[in-house]
């Protein structure tokens, strides 16, 4: 028997015993340990064992900068899956209410039905390899004593490719500059004037969000809304603003009052945004019902606003029959040469 192999059969049976029998609900990464196999943490006055640290949570000793995330309990998939589902809430009450991002509040919705809808055709669900992955990683559960602890930060923005390039604007020292007048000199727009209500940062929230188009043609772009617009739970500004204000800082009703109508108005308006939608796209679309099928014909125009005056335009259907792409001509550089701001 080899060094090695005597140094790792010594291990097995020595440190390594540790992992043998693991933790219940808990990770056992190695840097959790000790050389000797011991945990590092300690135990509390009710013999339960510390929260894990930082340190605890990577799976690579070697590796300080891996740490393993936390996913989604059972417990609080299915919580979510019942509000939306079963209460009615819209999926940014729920966002807001157990702290976990819109688009995983929309996924997980999805997952959990389709799984439902497996077990009910008596497909083979693999539950015993999820119940042994949730007992080896962190997970986040449903928390039912008090208020459910944010499981990630649901008011993220990404940084709009606008805002990369440094600009030297001179502005008057005589008025505010603002978030709404930085986002109109990303976007090249004119500055609004000083007595327009949506010059102002607190008027963009939840009530107003239109995009504004500036430009001709090719040159056609949206004016870049202030982050108030732009984050996902705008109306949690609105909120804290009510908070701040003397009128409603110590009525708690009045403000969850006002917090609640404003969410039922955004749903409102959201809807109706959806239905004047489909109603323009019906009234577009021809139905010709056959004994088998139903065809929609709709009718279009391949005009030069929408081919555009080198036939790839974005507006007309069909647009770039007939026209080669620019990465398959010889010659064309393909790389950005300067920045549009």
């Amino acid at each position: 028997m080899t060094r090695l192999r005597r140094d790792m059969f010594g291990w097995l049976n020595g440190p390594g015993q540790s992992f043998r029998n693991p933790l219940p609900n808990s990770t056992n990464y190695l840097s959790a340990y000790d050389r000797r196999g011991q945990l590092m943490r300690k135990h509390k006055e009710d013999g339960s064992l510390e929260e894990e640290t930082s340190t605890d949570l990577r799976p690579f000793p070697q590796n300080a900068y891996f740490q393993s995330q936390t996913v989604l309990g059972e417990d609080l998939r299915n919580e979510i899956y019942r509000q939306v589902k079963e209460e009615g809430k819209t999926v940014r009450a729920v966002s807001v209410e157990l702290g976990v991002d819109m688009r995983r509040v929309g996924a997980v919705v999805r997952l959990v039905e389709i799984e439902r809808r497996w077990r009910s055709e008596g497909k083979q669900i693999a539950a015993p390899y999820q119940k042994a992955i949730h007992s080896m990683i962190p997970t986040k559960s449903l928390d039912t004593e008090g208020r459910q602890k944010a499981f990630e930060s649901i008011n993220d923005l990404p940084v709009n490719s606008l805002t990369q390039p440094q600009i030297f604007y001179p502005t008057s020292e005589s008025r505010p500059f603002n978030r709404v007048d930085a986002g109109r000199v990303f976007s090249a727009a004119p500055r609004l004037p000083d007595e327009s209500p949506l010059a102002h940062p607190h008027n963009r929230t939840i009530s107003n969000k239109k995009q504004e188009i500036i430009g001709k043609g090719e040159d056609e772009r949206p004016v870049l809304l202030p982050a108030d617009s732009r984050i996902p739970h705008s109306h949690m500004i609105d909120y804290f603003r009510d908070d701040a204000d003397p009128a409603f800082k110590y009525n708690d009703r009045a403000k969850t009052e006002r917090y609640n109508a404003r969410l039922r108005q955004d749903q409102v308006d959201r809807m109706l945004a959806t239905h004047r939608k489909q109603a323009a796209d019906d009234r577009r679309t021809t139905r010709v019902e056959t004994p088998r099928w139903e065809i929609l014909v709709k009718e279009v125009k391949a005009t030069r606003e929408g081919t555009g005056l080198n036939g790839r335009g974005t507006k007309s259907p069909g647009i770039r029959y007939g026209v080669p792409s620019q990465d398959r001509k010889r010659g064309a550089k393909k790389i950005p040469q300067k920045v549009e701001v």
